[in-house]
C-alpha cells in the first residue's frame, strides 16, 4: 500500500480549506443578498456621479473636487427648477390621476360585465378576490415597505457620493488585499465591468428619455388626463426593461377606455407608436453607439431576479446582468474565446 506523500496532503489540505471558504462565502452573500443588492446600487449611482463629473471636468476644465461637487449640485437644482415650475401641475395631474382611475376601472368593468362571457370571466375572478383585511394587511405592509425604501434609497445616496468622491481609496484598498499575481487580471476584470455599465447606463438614459417625453406628447393629444404624470411615470419605469411597460399600460390604457372606446382605443395606439419608436429606432442607434443586452437573456434575468431577489433583484437585474456578461467576456478573452452574446 502506498503511502501518500505529506506535499500531496498539505495540498489536498489547503483544496479542502479553499473550498469550505468559498462555500462559506457563498452561503454570506446569499443570507446579505439585500445589503449585497443595496452595495450594488449605491456603486451603480456612484458610477452615474463619477463619470457625469468626469463628463464636467473635461468640458469645463474644472478640478475633480468642484466636478464632483457640480455632478450632485446639479441634478439636485434641475430638480428644484423642475419641481418648482411644474411640482404644482404635476401634483394635480396625479391627484385627478388617483381621483379618475377607480371610476374608469369601474365603467371598464361595467361594460365587461354587460357581456355573457364577461360576467362569467368577472364571476370567476371575483372568487380570487382579496378580502377587506387582506387589503388592509396588503396596505399596511406596503406602507411600511415604503418607508424601508426611503430609508435604503437614502443610504444609497450617501454611499454612492462617497464612493464617487473616492473610487480609488475602496477599489485599490481591495485589490491590494489580493495575491499579486492576480491584481492586473482583477483590474481588467473591474474596468470592463465599468465600461459595460457606462455604456449601458447611456443607452438607457436615452430610452428612458425618449419613453418620457414621447408618453407624455402622446397622452395629450389624445386627450388623456394627467400626461405629464404618466409620461413621468412611464420613463422611470422604463428603467426596468418590459416589466415596467406593462406597469405603466395597464392603467393607462384603462383610463383612457374610461372616457370613452374610442380615447381607450387611441390610448392604446399612442403607447404602442411610443414603444415600437423607441424599441425599433431609437434603442436600435443607442445600442450601435453603446451596446445592450440580448432580449430573451433581459427577460429571464428579470424572472431569475425577481424570484430569488426580489423587487429589488428586478430593479437592478439587468445592471446585474450587464457585469455578469462582462466578466464572461473578459473570461472567454482570457482563454483565447468569443461569443457573439457578450458582444464579443
Amino acid at each position: 500500500m502506498t503511502t501518500p506523500h505529506p506535499e500531496d496532503s498539505a495540498r489536498w489540505f489547503r483544496r479542502a480549506l479553499a473550498a469550505m471558504a468559498g462555500i462559506g462565502l457563498a452561503i454570506a452573500i446569499w443570507q446579505l443578498q439585500q445589503l449585497v443588492l443595496v452595495i450594488f446600487a449605491s456603486a451603480l449611482v456612484g458610477l452615474m456621479l463619477s463619470d457625469f463629473a468626469a463628463f464636467l471636468q473635461r468640458v469645463l476644465r474644472l478640478p475633480f473636487a468642484l466636478a464632483i461637487a457640480a455632478a450632485v449640485l446639479i441634478p439636485l437644482v434641475a430638480l428644484v427648477v423642475i419641481f418648482g415650475l411644474f411640482g404644482t401641475m404635476m401634483t394635480e395631474q396625479f391627484i385627478i390621476l388617483s381621483q379618475r382611475l377607480p371610476a374608469a376601472v369601474a365603467t371598464v368593468e361595467g361594460w365587461i360585465r354587460a357581456t355573457p362571457i364577461g360576467a362569467d370571466i368577472m364571476a370567476q375572478v371575483s372568487g380570487y378576490a382579496p378580502k377587506v383585511s387582506q387589503v388592509v394587511d396588503i396596505a399596511q405592509a406596503t406602507l411600511a415597505n415604503v418607508g424601508s425604501a426611503v430609508t435604503g434609497l437614502a443610504v444609497v445616496l450617501v454611499a454612492a457620493l462617497y464612493l464617487a468622491a473616492q473610487p480609488r481609496l475602496y477599489v485599490d484598498g481591495l485589490i491590494d488585499m489580493l495575491a499579486p499575481e492576480t491584481r492586473p487580471r482583477v483590474r481588467e476584470a473591474l474596468g470592463a465591468v465599468r465600461t459595460s455599465l457606462t455604456a449601458w447606463l447611456k443607452g438607457q438614459a436615452i430610452g428612458m428619455a425618449f419613453v418620457a417625453v414621447g408618453t407624455s406628447i402622446g397622452l395629450w393629444i389624445v386627450g388623456l388626463p394627467s400626461p405629464l404624470a404618466i409620461g413621468l411615470v412611464a420613463g422611470l419605469c422604463e428603467f426596468v426593461p418590459y416589466l415596467g411597460v406593462v406597469l405603466v399600460a395597464i392603467p393607462t390604457v384603462i383610463l383612457g377606455f374610461g372616457q370613452g372606446v374610442e380615447s381607450g382605443i387611441f390610448t392604446i395606439i399612442a403607447l404602442a407608436v411610443v414603444q415600437q419608436l423607441q424599441g425599433n429606432v431609437v434603442m436600435p442607434i443607442a445600442q450601435k453607439t453603446f451596446g445592450d443586452l440580448p432580449p430573451v437573456l433581459t427577460i429571464f434575468s428579470l424572472i431569475a431576479a425577481g424570484t430569488l431577489l426580489g423587487p429589488l433583484g428586478v430593479i437592478l437585474a439587468v445592471p446585474l446582468t450587464v457585469v455578469f456578461m462582462a466578466l464572461l467576456k473578459v473570461r472567454l478573452a482570457w482563454l483565447g474565446r468569443s461569443s457573439s452574446l457578450t458582444g464579443g
